[in-house]
């Protein structure tokens, strides 16, 4: 990892540092107006004609327990444009989740809007060292999916400049990096240690320029940034949002990380028992449910977004009063249940970061070929720790058996690939594939 030490910059010091007090008014008078546009949309309206609420209803902070929860499945049956509270004549654009099942659930914004989205996507990338006189490379999809044009918004919000690369094409991505002496890279956990193993496969290893990554768009451990930024030689920091809330810059990591701050003049974001829906402490996890406070063409109330993490409300040293949340430590609904035991693809690469010699590439495959669930775990090894002496490979697999066993309490089947044998993926990750649905 780089040793060199992150400045400590705020981009908007009048919202991120504002005092408690003068947050909950805005945040009360920003959920009134919520309420007010929500009203604009069918499904709101009728849940709120069903309740009596109206913006007037909206008295103090707590009044957000009596509003209606929405999830993605609400937004799918709204499909295309039923959950959109202004006129086709005053959108400015329109994103799409990038969910790999069933219709992709739409979302708008005004010209307002993407001035909102912006600025929150600035606040995070200066936290984490962008200055104007960088070169940010966005290796994200410039599809429907939010995460490339947002993240190009902030970058150029902040002033510096922009290589749009978008995903895919490896060996190309490496020659921008080291041509044009990218400063900053932007993509997913993933696809960063992908573009580590090339970069040292091709003996570029401390060559390039680079000194910063912003990674979002999928849950990544702490152990994983590690190894990233050991690889690249770099500070990796950590963002999330989702697309039917904004897209990235729901929150982000400052210099100091300990935590993602949430933007919290945009957003009120409740840690809720997921099958209770009763708050949890802070330091319990729990569900998060994003409310918004601002936007216009889509206004979003209570959405349970199935991400699993922990708020913390206590100060942190970079000055920025707002709360922040821990990375996403799995999904309520990607959880595998095996034989009664919730494990998340998250403690699988948990447990295997434990091990030297293992790479950060592996697949789970569950089946049901009787009355009970059998799991497995493919998992890709480096090629200088591969051998072909079977001792050193049983003694690695069982090593991984335990530290799996550790972590999850269950019994997984290891299986030792050889290098570069796994997928690699330019976006999310695919880890699991549940094949028990095929035996019942």
């Amino acid at each position: 990892m780089s040793n060199f030490v992150v400045p400590n910059r705020i981009f908007d010091p009048e919202a991120e540092c504002m005092p408690s007090g003068e947050r909950v008014k805005m945040q009360i008078a920003g959920l009134r107006r919520t309420v007010e546009q929500a009203k604009k949309i069918p499904f709101y309206r009728r849940k709120f004609d069903k309740s009596g609420i109206a913006p007037e209803s909206i008295k103090s902070l707590e009044d957000l327990q009596q509003l209606p929860f929405t999830t993605k499945q609400d937004l799918r049956d709204a499909y295309p444009f039923g959950f959109f509270a202004v006129p086709r004549a005053e959108l400015a654009r329109l994103h799409a989740s990038s969910g790999t099942t069933g219709k992709p659930t739409f979302v708008g914004y005004t010209q307002k809007d993407l001035e909102i989205w912006s600025g929150l996507c600035a606040r995070f990338l200066v936290a984490g060292g962008l200055t104007a006189d960088q070169i940010v490379q966005v290796s994200f999809g410039y599809g429907l999916f939010t995460g490339g044009f947002g993240l190009h918004s902030g970058i150029e919000r902040v002033g510096a400049s922009v290589l749009p690369a978008s995903s895919g094409n490896t060996q190309r991505q490496i020659m921008l990096l080291e041509d044009v002496k990218i400063d900053t890279l932007i993509c997913t956990p993933s696809y960063a240690l992908n573009l580590a193993e090339n970069i040292t496969a091709m003996g570029k290893k401390g060559k390039l320029a680079l000194r910063y990554a912003h990674l979002g768009g999928e849950p990544w451990t702490e152990e994983m940034r590690l190894g990233i930024e050991e690889e690249l030689g770099i500070r990796a920091f950590n963002n999330y949002g989702l697309s039917e809330i904004i897209g990235p810059g729901v929150s982000g990591e400052c210099a100091v990380r300990c935590g993602m701050h949430i933007q919290e003049d945009q957003f009120m974001v409740e840690c809720l028992n997921p099958e209770t829906l009763e708050p949890v402490a802070d330091g319990e996890q729990g569900e998060l449910v994003i409310t918004s406070l601002n936007k216009e063409a889509c206004p979003i109330i209570r959405y349970r977004t199935r991400d699993l993490a922990y708020l913390d409300s206590s100060p942190c040293e970079c000055g920025r009063t707002t709360k922040r949340m821990s990375r996403i430590r799995g999904r309520s609904d990607d959880m595998m249940i095996i034989r009664g035991v919730n494990v998340f693809p998250t403690q699988i690469e948990e447990a295997l970061l434990r091990v030297d010699g293992t790479a950060p590439h592996f697949m789970i495959e569950l089946t049901r070929p009787g009355n009970l669930d059998e799991a497995a775990i493919k998992v890709e090894i480096r090629p200088q720790d591969f051998s072909d002496k079977m001792e050193a490979m049983h003694k690695m697999r069982d090593r991984i058996g335990r530290e799996v066993t550790a972590i999850t309490g269950l019994h997984f089947n290891i299986e030792l690939v050889e290098p570069n044998t796994l997928e690699r993926f330019t976006g999310k990750a695919k880890r699991v594939f549940d094949n028990r649905k095929l035996n019942d």
